[in-house]
């Protein structure tokens, strides 16, 4: 479905190209901004901006501020004032580690953002999902295998290690 999910909506409107390797990478496109649109909508019904999300991801996840503030292009002034707004929120501490609520909060924006991408995977079944995973597996160790980006990135993500 692509209802209320804009980025899904126009890749899914883009012409499926011929060569098969090209036509996985359009689907799966469509599927990632999907579950993108998704997270947004649970973020804006959690309350966060933009600045305030990546901050309370770092703190969750352990990740470097200075990184993730390159990454996404957000001023030391933008960053602490994100900051201060979580903790008046009860969601950071004053060292900035997450809170009870902070730690709630991120886990409830990801059970909704898994719930609201699961239309797909529930319509392909069980047993086609195993299988979709057995057949892409070799294809992301590879891609992994030749991209640095996938071992260290804004994400938190460690592709390199997840499939082993």
């Amino acid at each position: 479905p692509t209802a209320g999910r804009p980025l899904a909506a126009a890749n899914s409107l883009v012409r499926k190209p011929d060569s098969p390797h090209l036509a996985l990478w359009q689907a799966a496109t469509t599927l990632r901004e999907s579950r993108g649109d998704g997270h947004v909508a649970a973020l804006i019904a959690a309350d966060l901006d933009p600045c305030e999300t990546l901050v309370l991801f770092a703190a969750d996840k352990g990740m470097d501020r200075a990184y993730l503030q390159t990454a996404r292009r957000w001023s030391d002034e933008d960053w602490d004032a994100a900051t201060a707004r979580l903790g008046d929120r009860g969601l950071l501490s004053d060292t900035g580690k997450l809170t009870t609520a902070g730690t709630k909060l991120r886990a409830w924006v990801e059970d909704r953002t898994d719930q609201a991408a699961s239309a797909p995977w529930r319509a392909l079944g069980q047993a086609a999902c195993a299988r979709l995973a057995e057949l892409m597996t070799p294809l992301a160790r590879r891609i992994v295998a030749g991209n640095d980006v996938m071992r260290t990135n804004p994400m938190g993500l460690d592709a390199a290690r997840e499939l082993g």
